[in-house]
């Protein structure tokens, strides 16, 4: 009879072994999608934001920009009502990015996002085509992603981002 109980609670405890593990493997792969899924909707929401830029949606952008947003521009570094009001105004109109590269890191509720682009834009009346890599920190507010920085570093055409 001992036998036969320790071969039953042998077999039970493999049983609970390998439901254990499936339960594992089921929660990282979720993880790990939870995760791509997380830093595609930063690149989508990025790509939104590029294109409420263009089109000068100042409203979309203002739900979007935190209130103590800060972005750094090759001429000055600006806080949300001013990149808004030169974003209404056409000062600068950021007319296409062409994105080339992006890279996403998420740490808790903070996302980085690094894109490599060629920016189309008319500054003060007059045409730039200039590349760039574009710094994006976003944090997580509620269910919400709001942008805290956006900063423009001129780069060569040679420059990669690493992933």
């Amino acid at each position: 009879m001992q036998l036969h109980s320790q071969s039953f609670f042998k077999s039970i405890l493999a049983s609970t072994f390998l439901a254990l593990c499936s339960v594992l493997a089921g929660t990282q792969s979720s993880l790990a999608q939870g995760a791509a899924g997380q830093e595609q909707h930063i690149i989508d929401l990025s790509k939104k934001k590029w294109q409420w830029m263009a089109d000068k949606n100042v409203d979309e952008l203002a739900k979007l920009f935190d209130d103590k947003a800060k972005f750094v521009h090759m001429s000055g570094t600006w806080k949300k009502d001013e990149e808004l009001e030169i974003i209404k105004t056409g000062s600068i109109w950021y007319k296409n990015a062409d994105v080339k590269d992006v890279a996403v890191e998420i740490v808790g509720n903070t996302a980085i996002i690094w894109s490599r682009i060629m920016l189309s834009a008319m500054v003060r009346g007059n045409e730039a085509n200039t590349e760039f890599t574009v710094t994006e920190v976003y944090t997580k507010q509620a269910s919400d992603w709001k942008l805290l920085a956006l900063t423009f570093s001129s780069v060569r055409d040679t420059h990669v981002i690493k992933h």
